[in-house]
């Protein structure tokens, strides 16, 4: 119980320890969670009438603006002792780079292939991997997975809504444990899937993207890295109050925003050990328990993926939190820019011994008399040019491309100097940063994707729809290159890998011809 932990039943969180956990992460990380997502997406809040605006909404990163700029509070709709609310320009400089990114991750499948020795065996592991991963969203799962993972740092995967086990799959204990040379006559002995088969039983696998704000994990105190306890809490909309998208679904769930109106709302909570799953319903101090079940597995079904490494944290590196002070500086500067065009970029008239000058209007052929000889006509205002101004936006700008690794290039803005990008190499130089910040990335969501994978051929094994072995349960992912390639070019060249022996599978693979994650 020093940890919260009931040790008597297996590793369990009892209630007293589970409110304290749910409490602390509303309190301290549930803001900074909110904050990330709103900066990338940068959405919209009604406004009220009379709130000092012309607008009708308010964007989300309006909340990054100085006082200056924002104005006093709500109900004064203006600033402090002008009445007005000065003009806001934000041009949200983060979701462009965050799916930029997600672009040169997952813009095209990649390739799954199984390492299991026994070919048929790994024929039946491709064909059941790349079916499930099918039927939850296929190449738009991976693309979802990376979103959330750049925008919070990182991002879980919960396997869900496995079947029940199938009577002419099942096979002895020691295959389930994977030990030695009895294991592998009792699978020999067993009935082996058909492909058919493994397609149905595909079907009602489901595999949830957990994204940070429900996710409470509970870590080993000795160790960071290993989860002992998993806790999902979140509000579940009625049938009315179910969002139409997933933006909105994941603003209304990290916001808060959810009309009551809509429907009733339902605070739930489950809680994730290796030997048992229980589901409260309730917000904190009103919790009931409502159901609880043995685990199974035998294993908490969650894979953790860190979106860039960071090393002795649970979470990772987010592509959202550097960026929030910068954007804060762009918009600033524009707004500030926004301003004072709108004061000097129209010409004004100063007459003076005129008489009824402010009665006709200036325009061409308009003509003015007088017999006042010091009469004058002095003409001032106009967008005077500022140099700083636009150097230190430019400048804004250039940093924000460094911190993210994302060049307007990235995302099909040429400019003047990008110079002669006749050549892929030229190109690659050109994109070195985001090609290299690529690469790490692949290697932190590919080791993620093996271990879903692993977990899921896990739960295939126990359950005996797909009989594997632990050292049958390895993974290669083939990615593809982010950038445009010559076709001629790669047939040539796998041409000449086939001439070298190099499998034919594997040059299939290579081309797009194989198994697709």
């Amino acid at each position: 119980m020093g940890h919260g932990l009931n040790s008597s039943e297996g590793m369990a969180i009892d209630q007293a320890y589970l409110e304290a956990l749910i409490e602390e992460h509303e309190r301290t990380k549930l803001p900074r969670l909110g904050r990330l997502w709103s900066y990338y997406r940068n959405d919209m809040q009604d406004r009220e009438a009379g709130q000092g605006s012309h607008r009708s909404y308010r964007l989300a990163q309006e909340e990054g603006l100085p006082w200056r700029l924002r104005g006093a509070a709500a109900e004064d709709g203006g600033m402090a002792g002008s009445g007005a609310r000065r003009e806001t320009v934000i041009e949200n400089d983060i979701a462009w780079r965050i799916h930029t990114l997600v672009d040169f991750m997952f813009g095209r499948p990649f390739m799954l292939q199984s390492l299991a020795g026994d070919q048929k065996q790994a024929n039946r592991i491709e064909l059941f991997l790349r079916r499930i991963f099918a039927v939850n969203g296929g190449v738009g799962f991976f693309q979802d997975l990376a979103l959330l993972g750049a925008v919070y740092g990182h991002v879980d995967v919960l396997l869900r809504a496995v079947p029940a086990p199938v009577k002419t799959m099942t096979r002895s204990n020691d295959l389930r444990g994977g030990r030695g040379g009895a294991a592998r006559g009792a699978r020999d002995d067993a009935h082996e899937p058909t492909t058919e088969e493994l397609i149905a039983a595909a079907e009602s696998w489901g595999l949830e993207i957990i994204d940070a704000p429900k996710a409470i994990p509970v870590l080993d105190p000795g160790d960071y890295r290993r989860c002992v306890g998993y806790v999902l809490h979140y509000r579940q909309p009625g049938p009315r109050g179910a969002a139409k998208s997933f933006l909105d679904r994941m603003s209304r769930r990290v916001l808060g925003r959810l009309p009551g109106r809509d429907g009733a709302q339902t605070v739930r909570t489950e809680v994730w050990t290796e030997r048992s799953v229980r589901t409260y319903e309730g917000d904190v101090g009103e919790m009931r328990l409502t159901a609880e079940e043995t685990n199974r597995w035998g294993r908490i079904p969650v894979v953790h993926i860190q979106n860039l490494p960071q090393p002795f944290h649970y979470a990772g590196l987010s592509e959202v939190e550097p960026l929030i002070p910068l954007q804060d500086e762009l918009n600033t500067r524009l707004s500030d820019r926004a301003n004072r065009v709108t004061f000097q970029s129209f010409k004004m008239y100063l007459g003076k011994g005129i008489e009824k000058f402010t009665e006709r209007a200036v325009g061409p052929g308009q003509m003015w008399a007088t017999d006042n000889p010091e009469a004058t006509i002095q003409e001032f205002g106009g967008d005077a040019q500022n140099p700083s101004e636009d150097a230190h936006i430019v400048e804004i700008r250039e940093a924000l491309d460094k911190t993210s690794s994302v060049t307007p290039l990235a995302a099909g803005l040429l400019r003047g100097r990008v110079g002669n990008l006749s050549s892929e190499n030229a190109l690659r130089v050109v994109l070195m940063g985001l090609l290299a910040k690529t690469e790490r990335k692949r290697v932190c969501y590919g080791i993620g994707i093996e271990r879903v994978c692993e977990m899921i051929l896990h739960a295939a094994d126990a359950s005996g729809l797909l009989p594997n072995r632990m050292e049958e349960r390895g993974i290669r992912i083939d990615w593809p290159s982010p950038l445009p390639e010559n076709e001629s070019q790669r047939l040539k060249e796998a041409k000449l890998k086939l001439e070298l022996g190099v499998p034919a599978k594997q040059v299939l693979m290579e081309l797009g011809y194989g198994g697709q994650g």
